[in-house]
């Protein structure tokens, strides 16, 4: 595939192989034991050859689920907006445009795009994207190709560059691995993944209690049988943010499904738009969790920056201009795209939707004012 507009094309997808994670996880626990939950999604999720998100795309009819970018293009439209007016309050810096996990680009086109009239901005910024997954890669190549002439591609945050972050998170921390643990017996015990019957089955080791790594919320009833869930790769990428946004300056947008305090188990599986087994055909089904905001809340805090929110997705949007940019898209469309305009913003913000389930958090930096939405 040609270059186009100074973007180099992702590698090609990696083949596929059905089966043949679950044989490599049973191997690994034949030899080693229960692994941990964290371990199991790792496995299922990111295994380099077999993993969930390696080789598939997972998104739209065809798919297992669908974002809210894929609903309508008002919602990467207002994070566009939204980001560029962070920018000019910071003083229209040079500054780094990020997304994690930006699925098919699809909400990047649709920020770029809106964002384009704000003066300068698109001559400030560089685009970064944070994707791990070579099939997505190739997706975002195409869609973005033309939007940008400054866009690269990350594995980790590590390498994205020292300057001021604009950065948006969006369906990206409910996939990264949670380890689970128990209440049994006046004590926690770590939930696992094991063999039973020769299936993989959650277990509960046979030894003493432990102490959790981390502390429990002080509103937590421990009855028995009762599951707290705690993500640290969510903990890390949080940290990092906010240090760096403390530092250099910026701010974040995170978006995703969760809770403002414990829930008790909240991993599902997810295949052709139903809810699948957890354990059951690793690698053929996405694997998620709800976010704990309040944890993230904590952790940025720590980190020297401030927070804003959680609000739910609905009134964050609707807050930002959402009713007003569909009546203004409706008036330059024919009843069949305006319909389907209306149905978009209908799913993305009624509280019986999308629009509670979802959550809204944005990290600054201390200086920062409070921006729009919260």
């Amino acid at each position: 595939m040609p270059p186009a507009n100074g973007l180099t094309p992702p590698p090609n997808p990696l083949p596929q192989g059905e089966g043949e994670l679950e044989r490599i996880i049973k191997d690994r626990i034949a030899a080693a034991g229960p692994i941990s939950v964290a371990d199991y999604m790792e496995l299922a999720l990111t295994h380099p050859e077999f993993g969930y998100y390696m080789r598939r795309d997972p998104l739209g009819a065809q798919g297992d689920f669908t974002t809210s970018p894929e609903i309508s293009q008002i919602f990467g439209e207002l994070a566009g907006l939204w980001l560029a007016r962070q920018w000019e309050v910071m003083g229209k810096p040079k500054a780094a445009l990020i997304e994690l996990g930006p699925g098919r680009g699809t909400l990047m086109a649709d920020a770029l795009r809106a964002s384009k009239k704000i003066n300068g901005f698109h001559d400030a910024i560089s685009v970064h994207l944070v994707e791990k997954s070579p099939v997505l890669k190739q997706k975002q190549w195409h869609t973005l190709a033309g939007k940008h002439n400054r866009i690269e591609w990350h594995e980790t945050l590590d390498d994205l560059p020292d300057m001021p972050w604009l950065l948006i998170a969006n369906e990206f921390f409910d996939a990264l691995p949670i380890r689970q643990f128990v209440y049994q017996k006046d004590a926690w015990h770590e939930r696992m993944v094991g063999v039973e019957d020769d299936h993989l089955a959650f277990v509960i080791p046979a030894k003493a209690g432990i102490q959790l790594p981390f502390p429990l919320d002080s509103g937590q009833r421990l009855d028995n049988d009762a599951i707290v869930e705690h993500c640290q790769p969510a903990l890390s990428i949080t940290t990092r943010i906010a240090s760096h946004l403390s530092a250099q300056g910026g701010a974040a947008l995170v978006i995703d499904y969760g809770y403002a305090q414990g829930k008790g188990d909240t991993l599902q599986a997810m295949h052709r738009h139903s809810y699948h087994d957890t354990l059951k055909n690793p690698g053929e089904a996405d694997l998620t969790a709800h976010v704990d905001f309040a944890a993230l809340a904590q952790a940025a805090l720590q980190a020297g920056a401030k927070t804003f929110g959680p609000e739910p997705q609905g009134r964050f949007l609707m807050k930002i201009g959402a009713g007003v940019r569909v009546q203004k898209l409706c008036a330059q469309a024919d009843s069949e795209q305006s319909a389907a305009l209306i149905s978009g913003l209908e799913r993305l913000a009624s509280p019986d939707k999308m629009g509670d389930l979802f959550k809204v958090m944005a990290i600054a930096a201390a200086d920062h004012p409070k921006p729009e939405g919260f």
